[in-house]
């Protein structure tokens, strides 16, 4: 089997693993402590063999189209979160407030996506030669940017303040796969036949992203069961989320006068939020709070459907290829 059929696949093994955890949690629920201890080394190895696929060391290079650089960066980390703030004061007009799913909806809006964005862009025609370079710049902004999100959610009604132990946890579970997978790709690029050890790594977030779902699904069954019409009534927060999304991506490529190709990565880019790196922030929430990392999975499983109606719609009616119109011999 190919990477690129693996890849395709990824919605249904994820929806497939949810639904196995949710099983298993419930027919054992004293798998739950268990699961709940193998999380935290299960995510930071995705982050890890993900981290990898990012090129890391070459940042500079993101900026050798400065129009598309302009737009992934307006989009990504200026309109999407003002997005995302208002599509939470609109889910709290047919919701009791609920700290919870503020927080969770919040963390998962707020980030982009740095790694199947490139999948998704490479199968909808965008061009990913761009994806990959911007990948980087993306990553690191989100990261400078996370602690001043998360200091304006702190402010949120309702929302307990975070120790200092508890962030530094899970900074540690970003950082420390951030940092080896610097280091490996260091090291890779010393040989050009250890290339085959990145290639090797890239089978491994989709198996891995499978076993954190089921984890977390297993683990906080209870809390998705009791919470089942709360989960639903923001699915289609995700959904226009996506679609707005992909209006910006659309107004940006324009106001840019981006090629076809760059506007398909782009929506790709807005389409798709970074659920691996906010996770560990999510699972450092303080009892009770579990229901912010469900959120989150939730979120991730909508946008894989999305994706699945973008590769129809994005370079067939949003960015479709430009055909010359022929000349007429009596024009």
């Amino acid at each position: 089997m190919q990477r690129i059929t693996l890849e395709r696949q990824q919605v249904w093994i994820y929806l497939g693993a949810t639904g196995l955890g949710l099983g298993a949690g419930s027919a054992w629920p004293a798998l739950a402590p268990g699961l709940e201890a193998m999380l935290w080394p299960t995510l930071m190895l995705l982050l890890y063999a993900t981290f990898v696929q990012v090129p890391l060391l070459h940042v500079r290079e993101a900026f050798g189209d400065r129009r598309f650089v302009a737009a992934v960066l307006i989009g990504n980390f200026v309109l999407l979160p003002l997005v995302a703030w208002v599509l939470v004061g609109v889910l709290a007009l047919w919701l009791p407030a609920d700290p919870v799913l503020i927080v969770g909806v919040l963390l998962v809006l707020l980030v982009p996506c740095t790694d199947w964005f490139i999948t998704f862009s490479q199968l909808g025609g965008g061009s990913v030669p761009r994806a990959i370079a911007v990948t980087p710049l993306n990553l690191l902004l989100q990261l400078l940017l996370l602690p001043p999100w998360l200091w304006l959610i702190a402010g949120i009604d309702g929302l307990p303040q975070l120790a200092a132990a508890d962030l530094a946890s899970a900074l540690v579970v970003v950082i420390v796969p951030l940092v080896l997978a610097a280091a490996t790709e260091r090291w890779i690029e010393a040989r050009p036949e250890r290339d085959a050890v990145r290639e090797r790594l890239a089978w491994w977030p989709v198996p891995l992203l499978a076993i954190v779902v089921f984890q977390i699904a297993a683990a906080q069954v209870g809390a998705v069961l009791e919470a089942t019409h709360m989960l639903g009534a923001v699915v289609p927060v995700f959904v226009v989320f996506l679609l707005a999304a992909a209006g910006i991506a659309k107004l940006l490529a324009r106001w840019m006068s981006l090629p076809p190709d760059q506007g398909r990565t782009l929506a790709f880019s807005l389409g798709t939020r970074n659920s691996f790196v906010v996770l560990p922030f999510a699972l450092s929430l303080p009892a009770g709070w579990e229901l912010a990392a469900v959120v989150i999975v939730v979120q991730s499983l909508v946008e894989l459907l999305g994706m699945v109606f973008f590769l129809w719609w994005v370079p067939r009616h949003l960015f479709p290829l430009t055909v010359p119109r022929q000349v007429n011999a009596a024009d």
